[in-house]
């Protein structure tokens, strides 16, 4: 560490955004900030850094101008901002841009039936909005083929030779890629058959789409170049959908400090546990950005601490809880679904469900219901003082798992209140009003009424059960006996688990 400089490690979640900042004479400060909230702040990590440098260095720093970056050594951030924007879908609107014939390929997918005696079977959700078929075609070459065609024969990057049967027509390309345009398309997934080896034609594609003015296209032959079509498309799909929502969150960081932090070691934590440069921050390596430094953390404290045996990481957040294991070294996978989608690229091996603090919670033809829609940090939950909606932070706070006294101070027009109890209960109240209106009218109105308490752990039982499944299918599902395990809780729920 640099003399006179500090340097800063944070973790920005849904709801909430914590900061470990190192200062030059050994101080150790911690800061928690919610991680929207426009009427005081416009990038909470930006905002806890200038809060610590003005208390540390008694100088005035105004919000509203850039940050001074010469006492900042470096800064490390993990960020659910991709992750949230999965499960949420609130990412970009894409199109995907495929080989003609090949229109609904993602669409039908693997295949795949993960309950496979369901009655009912609905079909995953894709991430594009449209489709633009290209006109070209890329075959491997085969001797026994007794298809025989004069045409361009290429040496692909994997050494297999390849036959080019089909240039790609490029005037009607530009026709079908301006009508995405005019629809408010501007970010494109670009799958290619056979481009793993031969990407010629992909990179064509994708220097017309910029050409046009597309802010974004993923190549799948760059985001991973891997043989088989349909991962490699689900994961360019991915990429395409998440990387401008964390380019536009990380520019916004960036943005708030003089000269953009050029210059500046400045990492990300990507899914596999790495870090990268934020330059090289994209979106199918970001999906676990969050989770994989929670992974890291706890490998290196709790193993430590019962060595010898096997660690669950519980990390409950405001917006998803994701569970992994550890037994003396990082478990990766290198496929993985989140919220229904398919990701080929290295990660380590979290399970993340749409159940965390911020919950919404909802009554819907006589079932209760907690998410996947997260009231966030913004307007956060009903105690946030917020106008928000009721949720799994409202619930522990009824039932008294979560004491007021003991939760940061950070609400209100002054940022100085604490956790609205009283907005809470008054929503339970009407809410289990409505309940209450539904159960007496079944079963001839013998069912008896359920007071406020019951219909909030009723609903704190319907979310502990999401979070449970993803501890067996780590534990028991892999054949580990789930008892003999240590289970770490951290993240902005873990008082509450």
């Amino acid at each position: 560490m640099e003399a006179g400089k500090f340097c800063f490690a944070i973790d920005r979640g849904g709801t909430f955004t914590d900061v470990y900042a190192k200062c030059p004479n050994g101080k150790v400060r911690v800061m928690k900030l919610l991680s929207e909230d426009p009427q005081h702040y416009s990038d909470a990590p930006r905002e806890a850094i200038r809060r610590i440098l003005q208390e540390e260095t008694d100088k005035t720093l105004d919000s509203k101008l850039p940050l001074d970056t010469e006492l900042i050594e470096w800064i490390r951030m993990g960020t659910t901002v991709a992750t949230n924007a999965l499960l949420e879908r609130k990412g970009e609107r894409i199109a995907l841009v495929i080989t003609r014939g090949f229109k609904d390929l993602l669409f039908i997918g693997n295949q795949s039936r993960p309950h496979i005696f369901d009655l009912k079977v609905k079909c995953p959700d894709v991430l594009y909005e449209d489709v633009v078929e290209v006109e070209e075609r890329v075959v491997l070459a085969h001797e026994q083929c007794q298809i025989r065609k004069e045409c361009q024969r290429v040496v692909g990057t994997t050494g297999e030779t390849v036959e080019v049967w089909q240039p790609v027509n490029v005037v009607k390309l530009q026709n079908d890629l301006k009508r995405l345009l005019d629809k408010g398309i501007k970010s494109v997934a670009v799958v290619l058959m056979h481009s793993y080896t031969f990407s010629d034609h992909e990179v064509l594609v994708g220097i017309v789409a910029k050409e046009l003015g597309f802010s974004h296209v993923s190549l799948s032959s760059e985001v991973m170049p891997m043989v088989k079509m349909v991962p490699r498309g689900f994961t360019a799909t991915a990429d395409a959908y998440l990387t401008p929502h964390v380019r536009r969150y990380v520019s916004g960081f960036a943005s708030g400090f003089k000269n953009d932090l050029q210059n500046k070691n400045v990492l990300f934590m990507q899914s596999d546990g790495g870090l990268t440069p934020m330059a090289r921050f994209n979106g199918s390596r970001a999906v676990l950005s969050g989770p994989a430094g929670g992974v890291v953390g706890y490998a290196m404290t709790t193993n430590k601490t019962f060595p010898g045996k096997p660690v669950i990481g519980f990390d409950m957040g405001g917006t998803s809880t994701d569970v992994s294991r550890y037994d003396g070294s990082y478990e990766h996978v290198f496929e993985s679904t989140t919220a229904g989608i398919t990701i080929q690229a290295p990660q380590l091996d979290v399970n993340t469900v749409a159940a965390g603090g911020g919950s919404v919670l909802f009554f819907r033809s006589g079932l209760f219901v907690v998410g996947p829609e997260s009231a966030g940090a913004h307007p956060g939950p009903a105690c946030y003082r917020k106008g928000g909606p009721l949720t799994v932070t409202d619930a522990n706070l009824c039932l008294g798992r979560l004491l007021p006294e003991y939760f940061p101070k950070i609400f209100g027009n002054t940022q100085d209140q604490p956790l609205d109890c009283e907005k809470s209960l008054a929503q339970f109240k009407d809410l289990t009003a409505v309940i209450n209106d539904f159960v007496c009218g079944q079963d001839g109105g013998k069912r008896p009424a359920m007071s406020v308490e019951e219909v909030a752990m009723g609903f704190l039982r319907v979310a502990n059960e999401a979070m449970c499944r993803p501890i067996r299918a780590l534990t028991q599902g892999r054949g580990h006996d789930t008892s003999r395990h240590v289970l770490t809780c951290f993240g902005d729920r873990k008082s509450v688990v």
